[in-house]
């Protein structure tokens, strides 16, 4: 299990904090979703899940053991809000590759069987890819990494509707494989599926619902 307690978050050219004594859990191969407005906080609460950000207070476990920004970077998988743009290899091959010296044929054919790519031409250019294929993509980079905690910050932001659902898919296909946390602004795209529901307003937990049909 996830667990965080009390994290505070303040940059240190800023004069109010970002979050606020936040505390929840995230068990192993559950899906849970963070909303709230913009500016709210939630993509430095991902950044700090992940080891990006470090908090001025709080305490993160994992399976019961306390775990440094270090060994979160380690455990979790990152997809940022239009990960599309920051793809470097020219072909697709060439992206799922990228920090893997030794990467087996294997390995990467059961990734993209994972996130729905395992017809894809690996020889043709990421930007040809549709923008859910895309999104696919910067899903399956990720897994090749095998992180406990997969962390999508706004999957479906700029995407129309059948590419949406095109995610919603992606995440159905990883949920109770992978413990997974997203940040959205659709939550209703996502409902029935999700276990918990945090919203986040100013920093702090407005709301916690717990969705019994999501695990």
């Amino acid at each position: 299990m996830l667990d965080l307690k009390k994290i505070t978050y303040q940059p240190q050219t800023g004069n109010k904090k970002i979050l606020d004594d936040i505390s929840f859990n995230v068990h192993e191969n559950e899906l849970i979703l963070i909303c709230g407005k913009s500016g709210s906080g939630k993509t430095t609460l991902l950044e700090i899940i992940s080891g990006l950000t470090i908090p001025q207070k709080g305490k993160i476990t994992w399976k019961n053991k306390t775990i440094s920004a270090r060994q979160r970077r380690w455990i979790s998988g990152v997809v940022f809000q239009f990960p599309e743009r920051y793809f470097l290899g020219t072909t697709i091959g060439k992206e799922l590759q990228i920090g893997h010296k030794n990467m087996r044929e294997k390995n990467i054919d059961i990734v993209l069987q994972k996130v729905g790519l395992s017809n894809i031409n690996l020889t043709q250019p990421p930007e040809q890819l549709s923008g859910g294929q895309q999104r696919r993509l910067a899903v399956a980079v990720q897994l090749l990494r095998n992180p406990s905690i997969l962390l999508l910050d706004e999957p479906t932001a700029g995407l129309d509707w059948s590419m949406k659902n095109d995610v919603k898919n992606l995440v159905l296909n990883l949920k109770n494989k992978n413990t997974i946390i997203i940040v959205t602004h659709e939550p209703s795209l996502f409902k029935g599926i999700t276990s918990k529901i945090i919203n986040i307003d100013r920093g702090k937990i407005k709301k916690l619902l717990i969705e019994n049909h999501g695990r």
